[in-house]
């Protein structure tokens, strides 16, 4: 089993996808005007709209409704990629912060509310110092 996706499902697939494209610098692909993509080399974020929520089960999913995930992007410098947000994001979480676990992280909010992260490593960490930082 390979984990290779996950889907956001949103009122405005054309507004998430352009917010994606932007903060990322990927181009999304498109497969009809309810579904796109932004794929990077190990893993899809899929875009969908409403609409297509009823192929699966009616009901299944709303959008703007996340309060459980947070999708990721390793970066390769959190702290420009900061810059780079700035004046385009207006939902941001925090600065970037390096977290107990030695990533150096920045959180914030996409246009439907969802929990994203920006993140590089910046420390060598072993397992006890993570289980430390949990307590």
């Amino acid at each position: 089993m390979n984990f290779v996706s996950i889907r956001i499902i949103t009122a405005d697939v054309a507004r998430l996808a352009g917010f994606y494209e932007r903060a990322t610098g990927t181009k999304a692909t498109w497969s009809t005007e309810d579904f796109a993509e932004i794929r990077t080399a190990t893993a899809t974020l899929a875009i969908a709209g409403t609409r297509t929520v009823p192929l699966f089960a009616p009901g299944s999913a709303r959008p703007a409704d996340n309060h459980s995930v947070i999708v990721e992007f390793l970066v390769d410098d959190v702290d420009r990629a900061y810059e780079n947000l700035a004046g385009f994001v207006t939902g941001f979480v925090n600065e970037p912060t390096t977290m107990p676990w030695g990533n150096r992280s920045l959180l914030f909010r996409d246009p439907d509310g969802n929990l994203v992260n920006f993140f590089t490593p910046v420390t060598p960490v072993t397992p006890a110092a993570v289980a430390r930082s949990a307590r």
